[in-house]
């Protein structure tokens, strides 16, 4: 397929079985402030007797989904071209026709056919459009999409099932649900130098980064990016505002923070640039896109929305008796029942590091209580979270909610991790998916960490569930994530590319790029409703359930202004 995965990849540096790490103090986000990943993986099996049919059935399908004029010789160069679009190889005439085996003249021939039938787009490589490079249409790219799904098809059934069973597959329609491959764009971004990003250091993002040279095809621009954690991150951003020029075309920015960053006048309002060229936006989460405004102007366009929720070890459960928890007085029942010292579990992490990590656990945990950390005023299904101002500034720290917020977490204490009031976001995922805790909460951000690590503990064995009420409050599932935004002060004539590139970066194909490389939270309805996306985890389709039900939310980390003193 043209959509990459990396196999095995998702596993960050460093991070192994072996060693169990103590709580990170330094740097909040673990491993993946270095902006590295493995590789590994082995190859697939293959019975040779059936080898022969295969590639009769192959050359069959190929004609029919892709169609070929010339068979083989045309098979040849159009998977050299699919395949140099993944890797972010510059492909030209010349090189393609000495990589398709046939003589120069017939090539270039091929070639010039392939293009007038619109399957190979050229573009040029520099301004004076002397020389080209080529690359795979979006035509076909959805048609080798669809050639991939049906060959592996095929050879599911050559290989796994009876292959006398049944007769070889057709080729397959195109399915509506398959998120269509990145085509690279028609014209170079013309930014001359490399587009220059600062994002935040989580698996998105080292995902982004693994696919740079991908990105870089796809933009037609050298790309340059810094991965920080997310108090260095919020500092850099308002420092780069503070400078004559910016050091960055673009920033990922936590959603929360946009009103004040928006008041401050550090990001360009997006509506100024969209108009020209407009954002497929129709299937973002809908508070996602709210957490991106500030009084009503679009500062950002989410690249990844995240939900918090509680996680629990079915497996541990079951054997205990313990039925999922969903109010916070059956939640500490059950950390009770699973607090097991004397086999090193513990019954549940969280973050009660020092400063934003158990900041950040107050915050959600009270919006289960009931009610947000603001005085915001209350709606049908919930709190206005969009327009805050007055009195709807005034903090909720004596309330009687944020009163049993803080009982809770005390009693919560005496069944965590010795070391949680050092955790931190990556501690307390790393504590549950290496078994030493059988509950936590903890963001889908970091639910790599045991749905794709084979090695965890917790690894497929995890239930998900919303925060648990308190007495006055309702299920819900905080949300939380990354939009990217442009700083005001970048030269004023690399706005519009970087737009493109924004858009190009925040696109559903972008998204779904991401998550089979290495992430598991997307900002958009369709990417989770992929097939390809919803059998890479079961917390795909929880998070997509608790947005159908209403409680996927951002009012508990909202994007207040700051306030004044």
């Amino acid at each position: 397929m043209s959509t990459k995965r990396l196999s095995g990849g998702r596993r960050p540096q460093g991070h192994n079985e072996a060693a169990v790490e103590p709580a990170n103090r330094i740097s909040p986000e673990g491993p993946y402030e270095t902006g590295r990943t493995e590789l590994d993986g082995r190859p697939a099996k293959r019975d040779l007797f059936c080898f022969p049919d295969l590639i009769l059935a192959i050359q069959d399908v190929s004609q029919a989904t892709l169609g070929l004029r010339q068979g083989e010789r045309e098979l040849r160069m159009i998977t050299e071209l699919v395949r140099s679009h993944d890797l972010g190889r510059i492909v030209t005439s010349t090189s393609l026709a000495a990589s398709s085996g046939l003589t120069y003249g017939t090539a270039m021939r091929a070639i010039d056919d392939l293009v007038q039938r619109g399957l190979i787009v050229k573009r040029a490589k520099t301004e004076t459009d002397r020389s080209f490079s080529l690359h795979p249409s979006l035509d076909l790219l959805a048609r080798w999409q669809r050639f991939a799904r049906t060959t592996e098809e095929l050879m599911r059934r050559r290989f796994v099932a009876d292959a006398a069973s049944g007769s070889p597959p057709r080729a397959t329609k195109a399915d509506p649900t398959v998120i269509a491959p990145l085509p690279v764009l028609d014209a170079k971004l013309p930014l001359g130098r490399a587009l220059r990003v600062l994002v935040h250091a989580d698996p998105t993002f080292t995902a982004m980064n693994a696919l740079r040279r991908h990105f870089e095809m796809v933009l037609g621009v050298p790309i340059a990016s810094r991965a920080v954690s997310i108090d260095r991150l919020r500092a850099e951003i308002i420092t780069n505002s503070r400078r004559a020029v910016s050091n960055y075309d673009i920033v990922a920015c936590d959603l929360p923070w946009f009103g004040e960053m928006a008041q401050a006048n550090r990001f360009i309002a997006l509506d100024s640039v969209s108009a020209h060229a407009p954002l497929d936006a129709a299937d973002i989460y809908p508070d996602a896109l709210a957490s991106s405004r500030f009084r009503g102007r679009p500062y950002g366009v989410p690249i990844m929305t995240t939900a918090e929720m509680l996680v629990y070890r079915t497996d541990l459960a079951d054997k205990a008796g313990v039925e999922p928890p969903r109010t916070t007085e059956a939640l500490v029942a059950a950390a009770r029942r699973l607090h097991t010292p004397s086999r090193g579990i513990s019954g549940i992490a969280w973050n009660g590091g020092r400063g934003t990590p158990v900041g950040h656990t107050f915050i959600m945990t009270m919006s289960a209580f009931g009610r947000p950390i603001l005085n915001l005023r209350r709606t049908a299904d919930g709190f206005d979270a969009e327009r805050i101002e007055g009195e709807q500034m005034r903090p909720a720290f004596l309330s009687p909610e944020a009163r049993e917020t803080a009982a809770y977490l005390l009693e919560l204490k005496a069944f965590s991790p010795p070391d949680v009031l050092q955790m931190a976001w990556y501690d307390r995922a790393v504590a549950y998916a290496r078994g030493r805790a059988a509950m936590a909460y903890s963001h889908t951000l970091l639910a790599p960490l045991f749905e794709v690590d084979a090695g965890a503990a917790a690894y497929r064995r995890a239930g998900y569930l919303p925060h648990p009420a308190g007495p006055r409050g309702r299920p819900i599932v905080p949300m939380g994530g990354y939009a990217l935004a442009i700083p005001t002060n970048i030269a004023p004539e690399r706005v519009a590319p970087v737009w493109n590139a924004l858009r190009t970066l925040t696109s559903a194909s972008a998204s779904k790029l991401y998550l089979v490389n290495g992430s598991l939270a997307s900002p958009r309805v369709s990417v989770s409703k992929d097939p390809d996306i919803r059998a890479l985890s079961p917390v795909i389709g929880a998070v997509d359930e608790f947005n159908r039900q209403g409680i996927f939310r951002m009012w508990p980390r909202r994007p207040h202004p700051a306030s004044r003193r």
